[in-house]
């Protein structure tokens, strides 16, 4: 049980989303507010909090993202791989807000701390890896994208499978790199277009 009553379905197993993941997201940082600053639990509620806003109060949710950040950082200095997801959260969330330069600097930080921690092959890893691709196209960095995709598919379909949903993303991700690119060659859209049919 856990925390995961307040962000997934025990009937479907889905995830909550809209009213209901903010009213279970506030319900959450309420239940646990009172516990001190250094309590566990009480982390992760901010944690919930600050997702379930920015779905649909990115604006509201990236100073709460940033306190939880700041919390793991504080109390939770020992715990890389939690402090480098809450800051993942935050460059969702910069993005959400159309800050792609700040996103992608962060972006940068959480993949190349996530190698150092727990590896290239690791599933987090690898889908950090694909965010900070993203970033990387929404910067028109494409060809950095690419290879960084092209770098991280062959781990994703040995580490979770082809028809993954992190893998299949990927492939996703490298097409968009390869057709969104002003200057993509014939051999690109080729490639692009195989991808498509391939997967």
């Amino acid at each position: 049980e856990g925390m995961r009553k307040w962000y997934k379905c025990f009937d479907c197993g889905q995830d909550f989303h809209g009213a209901v993941d903010l009213a279970l997201g506030w319900a959450s940082w309420k239940t646990y507010l009172g516990r001190p600053e250094t309590n566990g639990v009480r982390c992760l509620a901010i944690g919930v909090l600050g997702n379930a806003l920015r779905d649909s109060r990115p604006e509201e949710a990236l100073p709460v993202l940033e306190a939880r950040s700041a919390l793991m950082r504080r109390h939770w200095s020992h715990d890389e791989e939690s402090i480098l997801t809450a800051q993942s959260n935050m460059t969702n969330c910069l993005s959400d807000l159309g800050r792609q330069d700040e996103a992608l600097v962060l972006d940068r930080e959480v993949y190349a701390g996530m190698v150092a921690s727990i590896g290239d092959s690791h599933e987090r890893t690898i889908g950090n890896g694909m965010n900070l691709a993203i970033s990387l196209q929404y910067a028109g960095l494409f060809d950095e994208a690419r290879t960084l995709l092209r770098d991280r598919l062959l781990p994703a379909a040995r580490r979770l499978g082809v028809d993954h949903d992190v893998t299949l993303r990927i492939h996703q991700s490298l097409t968009d790199a390869l057709y969104g690119n002003p200057e993509s060659t014939r051999d690109d859209l080729l490639e692009a277009e195989a991808i498509i049919e391939g997967v």
